[in-house]
């Protein structure tokens, strides 16, 4: 893609995202822009395109990884495998380190494991396989044995900052739940460290999914001893690794934030933006061979361990990343209980309605 071109639709796509949150929030139903309750909602909106137009298009431009013919022998085995079978049990954590640190006000521990999720063959054989140092940061009060929410994070974050966007103080000390929040791979404090992830490689995607799937199933299993309960939770593209650990642990309760269909689908979704130069690599991450390969990280296809009555869904009404469909999908195969943000995937998580059911559904492991 020539320097101008892209500079065109990096300047188009910045100027309609007033537009096209406008567009939005007006469609189908009474939209009020004179209330306080429909500027918030627009601000919401738009505060989502402005983010996926940052992430699409300051990044450098797509190109294809691979051919549909180069994913064949993974999607075989892998829709083969299934969920069950592509996800082996995890190792044991073998503690590398456990450091004290802080972030303001709060303290926390830093964990850091050596882990081998143990992928299948064909993925192994393109390289995604082997030992990557895992990490995670815990907020516990004490040595006493205490419910624990295990809380995978979103795109763009990975970093100790997410304390505060998971509210782990006051889940902690208000609610006496201790708060776990591993990385994922590629991500946050991991971002400079293999593996890459997420990617536009497919393949890569599915192999990142596993690994961080492995990673946390490891986590829960080492925190068990030390619970009194366990609750796993997942925001956009920590939701299919909460649904997935949901499903292969027992675990006591199970909560997804903007939950989408997958990371290879929602890539897609966005891509577009680039234009007709990237309309390969759209093609191949919606290719039937892609969701053959995904069959191996499809949440939506399994149930969680943790009973209907405390399953919870979380989902925007006016999401532009996730978009809305993924928790009407899920809360069909769930069950549970669906609350509805009224504004948009980024705006949940401020939203004091959000917070009120999410702590709701956290008191059940107290009562």
């Amino acid at each position: 893609m020539k320097t101008s071109e892209r500079l065109w639709r990096i300047g188009s796509d910045f100027a309609g995202v007033l537009p096209r949150a406008h567009s939005a929030v007006a469609d189908g139903q009474a939209w009020n822009p004179l209330s306080v309750r429909g500027l918030r909602q627009l601000g919401e909106v738009a505060l989502d395109e402005l983010a996926l137009t940052g992430m699409t298009l300051t990044a450098p431009p797509p190109r294809l990884e691979r051919s549909e013919a180069s994913c064949a022998a993974a999607a075989a085995e892998l829709a083969g495998l299934g969920v069950t079978g592509a996800n082996a049990d995890p190792d044991p954590v073998d503690i590398g380190s456990l450091r004290r640190r802080r972030l303001g006000r709060h303290r926390y521990e830093q964990l850091t494991f050596d882990h081998d999720p143990h992928l299948p063959d064909t993925l192994s054989a393109e390289g995604f396989g082997g030992a990557a140092t895992a990490v995670a940061h815990l907020c516990r009060t004490d040595s006493k044995r205490r419910p624990w929410l295990v809380w995978v994070h979103g795109a763009g974050q990975g970093q100790p900052i997410d304390l505060l966007f998971s509210r782990a103080r006051r889940i902690q000390d208000e609610l006496g739940v201790n708060v776990a929040l591993p990385v994922q791979p590629g991500c946050g404090v991991r971002a400079s460290a293999w593996p890459e992830y997420p990617t536009m490689d497919p393949l890569a995607n599915v192999a990142g999914m596993l690994r961080v799937v492995s990673e946390v199933r490891a986590l829960v299993r080492w925190l068990r001893p030390q619970a009194t309960a366990i609750a796993v939770a997942g925001v956009s593209m920590g939701s299919p690794v909460a649904g997935l650990v949901s499903h292969l642990e027992p675990v006591d309760a199970v909560a997804v934030y903007t939950p989408i269909f997958g990371l290879n689908a929602m890539i897609a979704a966005h891509l577009g933006r680039w234009g007709p130069s990237v309309d390969d690599t759209v093609a191949l991450l919606r290719s039937e061979v892609v969701e053959q390969v995904s069959a191996a990280v499809d949440y939506q296809a399994v149930e969680p361990s943790a009973s209907p009555d405390r399953r919870l869904i979380v989902g925007a009404w006016h999401d532009r990343m996730a978009m809305r469909e993924p928790a009407q999908v899920l809360h069909a195969r769930w069950g549970g209980e669906l609350y509805w943000h009224q504004g948009s995937h980024v705006g949940h998580l401020f939203a004091p309605g959000v917070h009120t059911a999410s702590e709701k559904f956290l008191r059940s492991l107290t009562g």
